[in-house]
């Protein structure tokens, strides 16, 4: 249990420098360079330093720390609401910022400049996560260190399989995503934590873990190419049309936003009809000449 304690501080300290970097480039950076580029690339360096050492305890925990899946899942789902709670409004998730894109709520720049501060920020989590690990503090990181250079996969099935199963995990994650994302934090955070909880548990007893189990740049590359359908495939469903795309909703019937109430349509009837007869009586009593 000490190598669990050791991660377990590791994780605490990540998230406590993540939330100093956050304070300090709010106060020292612009608004947009801060929500564009500083709040995306602390997210996603939280987010890979963390993935990454839960990674190693799920793969050589069980056999070496002596705890099983349960734990990790546990210390998961903790991290997955930490994550959620201390973001503060960064997606850290590139199908995220592509789902924004398309959704007409950020510019193709804003969208380019967030996809790139994720790609440095998850690339520098990497090498401060394998930095980290050449300390060798537990016996855990002994054995990671062992087989991190080898170009290998924690995928145990065919690959077109494993790329099937994350793609309906990435459409029912982005599926929840869009029905929770203007909830109140204290409901999204949560709701989204257990989401990703049992997506992640889905997709490891499915032996299909393409964006956390790769070793190898070009699995990674078919990992992400398996998610963006599952995104897109998510909002078509959910909006009925992609606004970026086209603006004609595909699958559900415009219904007029002004409804006139039946009971008022009647008053206006029969209020006519009197007034009809007052101009036939008005009519009739004239005198004729």
């Amino acid at each position: 249990m000490d190598a669990l304690n050791v991660s377990i501080a590791f994780f605490f300290l990540v998230v406590g420098v993540c939330q100093v970097l956050r304070w300090l480039s709010k106060r020292l950076l612009s608004p947009g360079t801060h929500d564009c580029l500083a709040r995306e690339f602390v997210g996603s360096f939280q987010l890979c330093m963390s993935c990454l050492e839960l990674r190693m305890l799920m793969e050589v925990g069980p056999w070496s720390g002596g705890f099983g899946l349960d734990v990790v899942l546990t210390l998961f789902f903790l991290l997955s609401a930490v994550h959620g709670a201390s973001f503060d409004g960064a997606s850290a998730n590139p199908t995220v910022s592509l789902q924004e894109f398309l959704l007409l709520e950020s510019s193709l720049a804003v969208t380019v400049a967030k996809l790139l501060a994720q790609g440095v920020g998850a690339g520098t989590g990497w090498a401060l996560t394998r930095l980290y690990w050449s300390w060798e503090l537990t016996q855990l990181h002994f054995i990671q260190n062992l087989i991190a250079p080898e170009c290998s996969s924690s995928i145990h099935t065919s690959l077109p399989l494993a790329a099937s199963v994350e793609g309906s995990c990435s459409f029912l994650f982005h599926l929840v995503l869009l029905k929770v994302r203007q909830s109140h934090p204290l409901y999204r955070v949560p709701v989204l934590a257990v989401t990703v909880t049992f997506l992640t548990y889905t997709g490891s007893q499915s032996a299909a873990e393409l964006w956390g189990g790769w070793r190898c740049s070009v699995p990674c590359l078919e990992g992400v190419c398996a998610l963006i359908p599952g995104m897109l495939a998510a909002l078509l469903l959910f909006q009925g049309n992609i606004p970026r795309l086209f603006q004609k909703n595909l699958l559900y019937s415009q219904k007029s936003k002004y409804r006139v109430p039946k009971a008022k349509v009647t008053a206006q009837v029969e209020g006519d009809k009197p007034q009809r007869k007052r101009k036939g009586g008005k009519s009739n009593s004239e005198p004729r000449a």
